[in-house]
């Protein structure tokens, strides 16, 4: 099961590269999105996919699963989410005051 989690952050890391070498400012965004749920799904593979039960001192002795990669991905998700909704805010706001999402139109004049 792990490889097939590795190859999908593989493809997904190839599809989020393609996307951000573009010039247009969405297709960036998009990239760096798929790019953050690539490293969740490399964060969740390495934690390890296991099975065990809950980390409590009073339930059943066995193995336990770590809790650990679960709250670095939540982190990583809620740290994502603010950079893309103020990544979307940045482009719109530039789209209004140059009326163009191109990055060759928005360098700006010739002769800089």
């Amino acid at each position: 099961m792990e490889s097939l989690m590795v190859v999908l952050v593989g493809i997904l890391v190839s599809i989020g590269t393609y996307l951000i070498l573009s010039r247009h400012i969405i297709r960036v965004i998009l990239g760096t999105a798929i790019l953050s749920h690539a490293v969740h799904l490399l964060i969740l593979t390495v934690g390890g996919l296991k099975t065990g039960g809950v980390p409590l001192l009073s339930q059943s002795d066995g193995p336990f699963t770590d809790a650990l990669p679960q709250a670095l991905i939540l982190t990583a998700i809620v740290i994502s989410f603010a950079t893309t909704a103020f990544l979307l805010v940045l482009a719109y706001r530039a789209y209004k005051k140059n009326g163009s999402a191109d990055f060759r139109e928005l360098r700006g004049m010739s002769d800089e």
